[in-house]
């Protein structure tokens, strides 16, 4: 028996890959093919099977490519219906792999369709459980994602259902692998590690602590954040198919010359500057919105731009294709491609360049207590709350969008997150909305917290 996670730190996923006696299988796959048929050639094993969990939002999955690539049979469980082919397993139906077998275990909750995998090993005993976004560590997925179909409620409701009646009866010793770690938007607070043992969530996970039906759903659904707005397209495309990977990159990593480029910004696309924010802050396209590839950058595109807008990208010369990838994976197929020689081939043309003024820590201190100087804290409410700076003015980044607006253009705004990569972010979108005297804080909140500025921190019980 062989297990390996697949982790993708950019998305906080995790795929999965199950070997036995030659044969395999393919737990909630990436857009890409290449890894999986990568693994299973170098270890002589043909994947046999794609099992899915559920209709993902926050990624497209690979499984469509994957089954044509290789004959796999696409599985889900019950009430999952596509507009392709795939087997939908009965609740306790069993797979055989090699020596080994696969249960589905019909969960709804997060979804009405999601299905957990529990794997026996060659003693036909239980060893794993694939819990997709039903079980995290110190979580379980969020039941508002069925955009009015359902209503959170409803699929907490069910959740509870779930976890009380088919996850907690199994053995605590299960080894349990979820779909998410850290960082992911399907949960609310999910903890540090990609994997855990039932035992331990039985301890330790506020949703699995005995507690009425009621009071379950209160503390589900409460203090949610609304999920970013492409979440819902990618779960449609995961219904009804998509266009091939291979061709999506081909599109989209397409060289561009400066005419070409500035066409094409002209035509409405918009240019997105994936390189890391020192270098954009330094020069970059004027009205470019900088998400670096350094950080989440799949997830805050999808939170930040409209699945259906133009692209085109400034790239760190060599990373274009991975750009083109990262974004394929949340859907973004409509990158008419990057500016060849990135930003030197601006430069050299003489073209105007922005750039966006950065700040240390200390400076922020002096600076704050000036006249029409606001800080502007653009961390998550959880972020927040765990102790800002007295006075701030707090606006999630997933907010700043819509409420830009209500800032003033006369106002200097010093804006920080934790660490740096979403305030540069920020200070993007702001600039491209006509608010020009903004501020980078570097090392964010971090680094802050370690100055002479006054800070608002929660109160410790028992203090």
């Amino acid at each position: 028996m062989y297990i390996e996670q697949l982790y993708t730190n950019c998305l906080a996923e995790a795929a999965y890959y199950i070997e036995s006696n030659g044969q395999a299988a393919i737990i909630d796959p990436l857009r890409e093919t290449t890894p999986y048929i990568e693994l299973a050639r170098q270890r002589g094993a043909t994947i046999k099977y794609i099992f899915e969990t559920h209709f993902h939002a926050d990624f497209v999955s690979g499984h469509i490519d994957l089954a044509k690539a290789t004959g796999a049979q696409i599985i889900y469980g019950p009430l999952a219906n596509t507009a392709y082919s795939v087997y939908n397993a009965k609740h306790q139906e069993r797979f055989a792999l090699g020596q080994l077998s696969i249960e589905a275990l019909h969960t709804p909750g997060h979804t009405p369709e999601s299905t957990c995998y529990l794997l026996y090993n060659d003693q036909q005993e239980p060893h794993a459980l694939f819990t997709g976004d039903t079980l995290f560590v110190g979580d379980v997925g969020r039941p508002d994602l069925l955009d009015g179909k359902m209503s959170k409620e409803e699929l907490a409701g069910m959740m509870y259902d779930s976890l009380q009646n088919i996850i907690l009866p199994l053995p605590d010793h299960l080894l349990v692998y979820p779909a998410h770690g850290p960082g992911s938007a399907c949960g609310k607070n999910i903890g540090k590690e990609t994997h855990s043992t039932l035992g331990q969530q039985k301890l330790t996970n506020y949703a699995l602590q005995k507690q009425s039906k009621e009071a379950f759903i209160e503390k589900l659904t409460h203090g949610m954040l609304p999920p970013p707005a492409y979440f819902f397209e990618d779960a449609r495309i995961n219904k009804e198919g998509y266009q091939n990977i291979d061709a999506v990159l081909q599109n989209g990593n397409q060289a561009l010359s400066l005419e070409a480029f500035e066409a094409a910004t002209q035509n409405g696309a918009l240019v997105l500057d994936t390189r890391t924010p020192n270098d954009f802050e330094q020069g970059h396209v004027p009205g470019a919105l900088n998400i670096g590839l350094n950080g989440q950058f799949a997830v805050w595109v999808g939170t930040l731009v409209n699945i259906n807008t133009p692209l085109v990208l400034v790239s760190q010369p060599g990373t274009e294709q991975e750009a083109v990838l990262r974004l394929a994976r949340v859907g973004y197929e409509n990158v008419k491609g990057f500016l060849q020689g990135s930003i030197a081939t601006w430069q050299q043309a003489g073209k105007p360049l922005a750039t966006v003024q950065s700040i240390t820590p200390e400076q922020l201190v002096q600076q704050a207590q000036a006249p029409q100087h606001v800080v502007l804290d653009v961390r998550k409410p959880g972020e927040y709350e765990s102790g800002h700076v007295k006075g701030a003015l707090h606006i999630p980044l997933a907010n700043l969008n819509e409420q830009a607006s209500t800032l003033d253009p006369e106002k200097t705004y010093l804006i920080h997150c934790a660490g740096g990569y979403r305030s540069m972010v920020a200070a993007a979108m702001l600039k491209q909305k006509g608010l020009h005297k903004v501020q980078n804080v570097y090392g964010g909140y971090g680094k802050i917290k370690h100055t002479a500025i006054p800070l608002e921190q929660p109160e410790v019980a028992g203090a």
